[in-house]
């Protein structure tokens, strides 16, 4: 007998109240706040930050894939089946079939991906998860304002029919990078993703603004939204609702309040 109890998954992550649209997940978790408030603490360095890291992005992984993976039906016999023929667990999964590539941009995000790559690995099929590498930069004007994203190398499968692409980067500051790497595994490579989705620990307005222009079919999934730079009375206001008036980042593009630049941290490496 099929029990119905476990027949469909409704499974969504609980997530602040906003106006940026169905495809904006601004989670709501205490838990990942207490570890990014941590993070971002000035006396927070390697290894500690490292770990926090490491704890942060196997909790985004894990709530990230339950939401969106494909689901099956199967059927797994248990240890109790040698005395109770009904010792058949009959519901819903994960389908393990599914095929995902993650997007390591170095540098801060190279060991996010590293994280994901591994999960994937552990809950799907391997011959099916893939990890791919990017190598970009900001592009600054002399006033140290950011102008645009630089392409320094890539290693990359060229087939992505069909596929998730997960693409984790801690801090998603201006969008430029992210949009990029959107634009180039939407148009460059064979076939089309099933889906393409930023995995963030903090986002800004900007960023959020940015990508939602830029790709309105993609998914962005963060902890945290810093706005801090907002005028008093936004800031008593809904996420989204004066979207003009929303500001997450300096004359330097660093987000505030942000956690510091993460891939230099990650790598105690200052240029």
């Amino acid at each position: 007998m099929h029990d119905v109890t476990y027949e469909h998954s409704r499974y969504a992550p609980t997530e602040i109240e906003h106006r940026y649209g169905p495809n904006v997940h601004l989670l709501d978790d205490p838990v990942a706040l207490a570890w990014l408030a941590r993070l971002g603490a000035r006396e927070t360095v390697q290894p500690e930050l490292g770990r926090l890291v490491r704890r942060l992005y196997e909790h985004l992984s894990l709530v990230v894939l339950a939401a969106e993976l494909p689901r099956r039906r199967i059927d797994v016999a248990t240890r109790m089946i040698a005395s109770s023929p009904e010792a058949v667990y009959r519901g819903v999964s994960v389908d393990r079939t599914a095929s995902v590539v993650t997007v390591g941009i170095a540098r801060a995000g190279t060991v996010p991906s590293q994280i994901c790559y591994e999960t994937l690995n552990e809950l799907l099929e391997p011959d099916g998860v893939r990890q791919d590498h990017l190598f970009m930069s900001r592009v600054t004007n002399d006033k140290g304002e950011v102008t645009g994203t630089a392409w320094h190398d890539a290693k990359i499968g060229h087939q992505v029919e069909n596929r998730i692409v997960l693409i984790p980067d801690p801090m998603g500051a201006t969008g430029g990078s992210m949009s990029a790497a959107m634009t180039h595994y939407k148009t460059k490579l064979v076939g089309k993703p099933r889906a393409v989705i930023a995995m963030n620990l903090i986002v800004t307005p900007e960023y959020v603004q940015r990508l939602t222009k830029d790709h309105p079919d993609a998914k962005i999934y963060a902890f945290r939204f810093d706005r801090g730079l907002s005028p008093s009375d936004v800031l008593g206001t809904v996420p989204g609702a004066h979207p003009e008036r929303e500001r997450g980042l300096d004359h330097h593009q660093y987000i505030v309040p942000g956690a510091g630049g993460i891939g230099e941290l990650l790598n105690n490496a200052w240029i």
